[in-house]
């Protein structure tokens, strides 16, 4: 029997956010262990569900889940929790192996306490553990920001090229049978990775438009070349501060220098697109404006809270925008807000009743104050919901903790959460009991993650300019570890692909 391992700690970190991944938010619900990973993944669309999943040819193969620990985007992980959880991982694989092959679960944006490149520092500790013999495969997050360690430790490595991020299960499938093929045969292709001195701004990062749909033509146009096995495109983390931020392409061949090559076409091609990969977004007046005047398609339109993108580091609790629409007095939208506190002052509430509470607003990073609810609680749900068709990340299982529908006398609904859960399904909003294309807006705490679960039900995209974490101008950030020079904080920056 082939017995493949599966672990892997995944947190795509924002090192302008003041919110930590420490060991009290792993513990909350961010770790799993043995068959709980499997529970957990094997029918979502999420990388750990390619990693378990087996198919024809595979009956001789054996796989272990060791062990899962992911929390939602923040701050930096602590190094308490660093160190603790990536010890108890290593421990697993060297406790439960031999084994002939490791699938591991990395962002590949995730910054530690004392651990800049924490991805790259998980790799090499496996590739210890498990010796130069046994092969290491992993897949990517597409804002990884690839630290060219990564290639050197690794035989595999993958990423998705989808964002909203739709395609994680089939490229760890891909990567599982990549590394599959290399046990088999003994033959180790080269993965090369390329950087570009080039940041994407968050706006102009959607994959099934220009100019990323344009680019990852390029890119598989490249691919489909003889011999070629992967050629992908990472956007990159723009808010992680760290040597290696920014966008990269990786590619893989037998042959080192027909890798090195291809990369280096494509990425000569993102460069050349350097400027229009620079998005924009409405600022927050004429936003409300625009949903003030309402929409003639007759679906809702999805408003995106740029700053405070939780699929980003954003807290989940800023209040600039709901704050307007409450003044302008715009009715029928629904939006959501982390506030465990307001959340708890309801406990006693139920369905129907007349309430007034003060919300969000609380995070230091955001520029939102405090808003008053008044009006009538018209949903409640407590705990896990499960979004059944796809969503970004693929990810199946969400938990809000205790949520609150509360309808104002503006018609302004809004759902307080107890826990930060990505908004990404609109599952989220039915199961408070409200009815999604029932509204004139929805907004989406995030830019590209909430597109594919509300494609359904939206008919359009408004895209709004918001203070916070996760802006979308980056000039406002106070660098200190990016390298120098670096398009578009530097214009005259210089990249030669060859």
């Amino acid at each position: 029997m082939i017995k493949l391992a599966v672990l892997g700690l995944h947190h795509e970190t924002n090192t302008f956010s003041t919110v930590p991944a420490d060991l009290a938010a792993y513990r909350a619900g961010g770790i799993r262990r043995g068959a709980a990973v499997t529970a957990h993944y094997r029918d979502s669309q999420a990388t750990f569900g390619g990693f378990l999943e087996t198919g024809p040819g595979q009956e001789d193969v054996q796989t272990v889940p060791l062990m899962d620990a992911m929390v939602n985007p923040c701050g930096r992980v602590s190094l308490e929790a660093y160190e603790e959880l990536v010890d108890e991982m290593m421990r697993m694989l060297a406790e439960q192996g031999p084994f002939d092959g490791v699938l591991l679960g990395l962002h590949g944006a995730c910054v530690a306490g004392g651990h800049p490149s924490a991805d790259a520092d998980i790799a090499d500790r496996a590739r210890e553990v498990v010796g130069p013999d046994v092969p290491i495969g992993s897949v990517l997050d597409m804002h990884a920001n690839a630290d060219p360690r990564l290639a050197r430790t690794l035989d595999v490595l993958l990423a998705y090229q989808t964002n909203p991020h739709v395609d994680p299960r089939r490229k760890a499938a891909e990567c599982r049978r990549l590394l599959l093929d290399i046990i088999r045969t003994g033959n180790r292709p080269v993965v090369v990775v390329e950087q570009v001195p080039l940041v994407v701004t968050i706006t102009a990062q959607d994959t099934a438009t220009a100019p990323m749909s344009d680019l990852l033509a390029v890119a598989e146009q490249v691919e489909a070349e003889p011999g070629m096995i992967d050629v992908s495109i990472l956007e990159g983390f723009p808010y992680a501060d760290v040597p290696h931020m920014g966008m990269a392409v990786l590619a893989t061949h037998p042959d080192e220098a027909t890798a090195r090559a291809a990369a280096r076409r494509v990425a000569a091609a993102v460069w050349d697109r350097r400027a229009d990969l620079q998005g924009g977004a409405v600022a927050v007046e004429d936003a409300v404006a625009t949903l003030a005047a309402g929409d003639s398609s007759g679906k809702p339109l999805l408003v995106l809270d740029v700053g405070d993108n939780i699929g980003g580091g954003g807290p989940g609790d800023s209040t600039v925008l709901l704050a307007a629409i409450l003044a302008a007095r715009v009715p029928d939208v629904a939006g959501t807000l982390y506030d465990p506190a307001a959340v708890g002052a309801l406990a006693d509430a139920t369905v129907g009743d007349r309430v007034s509470i003060s919300a969000g607003g609380h995070t230091a990073e955001q520029d939102g104050r405090p808003v008053t609810l008044t009006g009538v609680i018209a949903g409640r749900h407590t705990g896990q919901y499960e979004a059944e068709k796809i969503a970004h990340g693929g990810f199946r299982y969400f938990d809000g903790g205790e949520m609150i529908a509360i309808r104002t006398d503006d018609g302004t609904v809004v759902v307080l959460t107890s826990k930060v859960v990505p908004t990404v399904t609109q599952v989220q909003l039915e199961v408070v009991g409200l009815d999604p294309a029932s509204f004139r807006a929805i907004i989406g705490k995030g830019v590209n993650a909430p597109r594919a679960g509300y494609a359904e039900v939206c008919g359009g995209l408004l895209v709004v300019d918001t203070p916070g974490v996760t802006r979308n101008s980056l000039g406002g950030f106070a660098y200190q570890h990016r390298r120098r020079p670096m398009y578009p904080f530097e214009l005259d920056t210089v990249y030669t692909a060859s």
